[in-house]
């Protein structure tokens, strides 16, 4: 049952992420499990769980609604992400060796592949990929799974900002700069490069708002109910 949950837990968070559940749409747990092909205990327990990541909101006489995006979320969330990924590259200055650094712009080139057709599903996952290979040179690849959980919230605000124009390219120069400041050994210059990089989504949020304005919440809003259930 456990593994089971797991792996309801992680297809309906990536779901989520995505935006195929869209925030404010409402989640039968009668037609999650219909259609993941499971009993109402793994999705409840994986409710519970995306619940406690602030990805669900519970109302009672509501139901169960995917959690619309919220700024303070975001911006809690890029505090983790900054803290732990800032910390981690000052430790990979001077330990990045030429296997890493190869490996690093191998991704770079995967992601300008990407971009090149207009992939950004592929393009998001390179980016996870990157990031996540910059915490392991610095030697805390443990600690990948702590900033993947926090930035839940702002990877749907990232998710939406990948079709802005020429967004791609400019996130693939900044990889492309902190990786060339790695290499050089100047952490002062590589950690301001990622602090840079990283604060990018807070200048797209408002763009993103404005187009879709229905995606995105206060804290304690209760959602606006929709006809047809997500997960239909």
């Amino acid at each position: 049952m456990a593994n089971t949950r797991q792996q309801v837990h992680e297809r309906l968070r990536a779901r989520i992420i995505r935006l195929e559940l869209e925030p404010g749409s409402a989640l039968s747990e009668n037609d999650l499990a219909a259609e993941l092909g499971v009993s109402r205990t793994p999705v409840r327990e994986s409710l519970i769980l995306l619940g406690d990541e602030g990805l669900v909101d519970v109302y009672p006489q509501l139901g169960t609604f995917v959690s619309r995006i919220r700024l303070g979320d975001i911006a809690s969330a890029q505090f983790v992400r900054e803290a732990l990924e800032c910390a981690a590259l000052r430790d990979a200055v001077g330990r990045a060796g030429p296997r890493d650094l190869t490996d690093l712009r191998r991704l770079l080139r995967a992601q300008r592949d990407a971009a090149e057709d207009g992939d950004t599903d592929a393009f998001f996952q390179l980016d996870e990929d990157f990031h996540a290979r910059l915490m392991a040179v610095g030697g805390h690849a443990a600690a990948w799974p702590v900033v993947a959980q926090a930035k839940a919230q702002l990877d749907r605000a990232r998710r939406l900002s990948l079709p802005l124009t020429q967004q791609l390219p400019l996130l693939i120069g900044q990889h492309a700069e902190v990786v060339d400041l790695l290499a050089a050994g100047d952490p002062a210059a590589a950690e301001g490069s990622l602090r840079e990089h990283l604060r990018l989504v807070f200048s797209d949020v408002e763009k993103i708002r404005a187009k879709h304005p229905e995606l995105f919440g206060e804290d304690g809003e209760a959602p606006r109910p929709r006809r047809r259930p997500a997960g239909r």
